[in-house]
């Protein structure tokens, strides 16, 4: 792994990054529109948020090449609160969610993501696959005297038609050229053949009309009292932790992908300022974008100008460009994102889950359907906490002893493995006070001990040979283990 120079992060091969940044932007549009709908909210909340947080975090965060928007996991979190208290309250809340974020990041919390394990990473990934892959089938539906249908008919084989021509073209462009992203000839190809053919198939102005101004500074109309910190807080918490770890995990997995390392604290800081600006100019809450980002690399965006660009361009879609934007059509963004779910999901995992440890195949394929059908933080959650009891179980098991009975009336235990909750009663197993001899040494050079539970264990174990009449010497305690008992005020005897 290398460390990026200033130049490599701004600099190196403008047009290819310029030309990432140009093709994300046309894939944040129909997802940041799709999801202010979903929250009812306005789209241009969706789309000033996308290009605020696109922008800022481009330009301030830890990784260069990642993409920032509004995201659909911190919509989930919203939606309740819009329905009940309003946008204003929605926007104290991506505010006051964006402070933590900061706060976060300041206390130097971003470290906190080694914490996840390996298969927590893999399910990560296999379920937003799955959850990009779905969420598109949206648009194979339509709105109907009787509510919403399946396509059916023409409209099914013209949108099924240009889904597969968009994801041949990114499939076979590259063996023929990679002087220009795949993803963006399949955009402007399929737009431009759609409208000279006067094609009926929806587009992107279908979603929305996306023609506005430029945001507005606007200090959220709430009340600036307990009352409203009490509703908007535990929002605004979870969206924090929501937005920081798909940021992160997106990080982990963009660093993997260029071989090169950011800063995830600086990233932190960014995501939270760039919400409490976003928030400020009325726009939604938003985070790391896992499909954005593989679209921005996979075109060969590196550097933070492929972020900025896809950020000003989105800006520049409201101002200016809507009349040409409006016209893209969906199957083209739905025949992109296709191919970026099937580029996303990890299918080694699939190859693997018969070698791996059956408890690492479990947290990868639980960490996957926990993310499809709830929601990210749930997932890794859970994911960890399997992990980590697995961790806690295997280490607890390990545990044993060697005794030694060459000296006469003496016998030396010499456990070896980790001291702690989980092995407390296996070590308590290993011992025989009322048939051992009457002095009895335990030798602690192989023994680590790691929490409470180990000190008590050892305070037990020196009580029961007390109550059988016996002494108990400990000897060869670490420097580490030796000020761990002295601190609890433990005396056992120790030589």
């Amino acid at each position: 792994m290398i460390n990026t120079t200033f130049r490599d992060e701004w600099y190196s091969n403008l047009q290819k990054n310029v030309l990432a940044g140009l093709t994300t932007s046309f894939a944040l549009v129909p997802e940041c529109i799709a999801f202010a709908l979903v929250a009812q909210l306005n789209p241009l909340m969706g789309l000033y948020g996308a290009f605020i947080i696109c922008a800022m975090t481009a330009i301030f965060g830890g990784r260069p090449g990642m993409i920032s928007g509004a995201a659909g996991s911190m919509v989930v979190v919203i939606v309740a609160l819009v329905a009940q208290h309003g946008v204003q309250y929605l926007l104290a809340t991506v505010v006051l969610g964006g402070i933590l974020m900061a706060l976060f990041g300041i206390l130097r919390l971003g470290k906190l993501i080694r914490m996840v394990p390996h298969p927590v990473m893999l399910g990560f990934v296999n379920g937003l696959a799955i959850v990009i892959a779905m969420s598109q089938l949206e648009h194979f539906r339509q709105a109907t005297p009787q509510g919403e249908a399946w396509l059916q008919g023409t409209p099914l084989l013209v949108m099924g038609g240009l889904v597969l021509l968009t994801m041949a073209i990114v499939y076979v462009l590259p063996r023929l050229t990679k002087a220009v992203p795949p993803a963006l000839v399949a955009i402007l190809g399929v737009g431009v053949l759609s409208h000279v053919l006067h094609l009926p198939t929806r587009t992107l102005g279908d979603l929305a009309h996306i023609a506005g101004g430029l945001p507005a500074l606007h200090w959220p109309a709430v009340p600036l009292d307990m009352a409203t910190l009490y509703i908007i807080f535990p929002y605004a918490a979870l969206m924090a932790m929501v937005g920081l770890l798909e940021t992160l995990l997106t990080f982990n997995l963009t660093d993997e992908i260029t071989e090169t390392r950011g800063q995830p604290n600086r990233e932190c800081i960014a995501l939270g300022a760039s919400n409490v600006v976003s928030g400020l100019f009325g726009g939604m809450g938003g985070c790391a974008m896992i499909g954005q980002t593989m679209i921005n690399l996979s075109s060969g965006g590196r550097s933070r100008l492929s972020g900025v660009t896809a950020g000003v361009m989105i800006l520049l879609f409201i101002l200016f460009l809507s009349p040409l934007i409006e016209r893209i059509p969906l199957a083209a963004l739905v025949g992109v994102m296709f191919v970026v779910a099937q580029q996303t999901f990890a299918w080694g995992s699939l190859r693997v889950l018969g070698k791996v440890p059956l408890q690492d195949a479990l947290v990868i394929v639980a960490v996957t359907v926990i993310t499809v059908f709830t929601d990210l933080a749930m997932a890794v959650l859970c994911g960890i906490v399997i992990a980590a009891l697995n961790f806690a179980w295997q280490h607890a098991r390990d545990m044993r002893a060697d005794i030694d009975d060459s000296t006469q009336g003496m016998r030396v235990y010499l456990p070896h493995g980790t001291l702690f909750f989980a092995s407390t009663t296996h070590f308590q197993e290993l011992f025989q006070a009322a048939s051992d001899p009457a002095r009895v040494i335990l030798d602690c050079r192989h023994l680590h001990m790691a929490d409470h539970s180990a000190i008590a264990a050892i305070e037990s174990l020196y009580e029961r040979y007390d109550r059988a009449g016996k002494h108990l010497q400990v000897t060869h305690l670490s420097a580490r283990n030796e000020a761990l008992l002295q601190r609890a005020g433990v005396d056992v005897g120790v030589a």
